[in-house]
Order: C-alpha cells, then structure tokens, then sequence
C-alpha cells in the first residue's frame, strides 16, 4: 500500500512540476517529489524483505 501511495504522489508532483512556473512553488514541489522518491525506495525495500522472510529456505525444503 505504501508503494502504491508513493507512486501515485510522485505522479501528481511529477505532474505539478510540469506545469508549475513560479520558482518559490517549483523549488518545494520539488523538495515534496524527493521525499516520496525516498518514501518509495524505504517501502520498496521492505517489500523485498517481506518477500525473502516468505519465501521458503532450504532446510525447510528438507523436511521428513
């Protein structure tokens, strides 16, 4: 869910940039697009290690 939200957000900022012209409001869109980037990578990686922590081992593979 938090990716999701991170992703949808750095649209909506990506877009406001794009449009936006006023310097003041573009210097803290963009201060608001790296906080989410980074918002994404911290959730993304703790995808990733939900994902390892289910994934079945070896010695679980070797069972009776």
């Amino acid at each position: 869910m938090d990716r999701f939200i991170a992703q949808a957000n750095i649209a909506h900022f990506e877009d406001l940039l794009a449009r936006e012209t006023d310097p003041e409001k573009r210097m803290m869109i963009r201060g608001l697009l790296a906080r989410e980037k980074e918002k994404l990578k911290i959730a993304e990686r703790q995808a990733e290690t939900n994902q390892k922590r289910a994934a079945p081992s070896r010695a679980d593979d070797r069972s009776v």
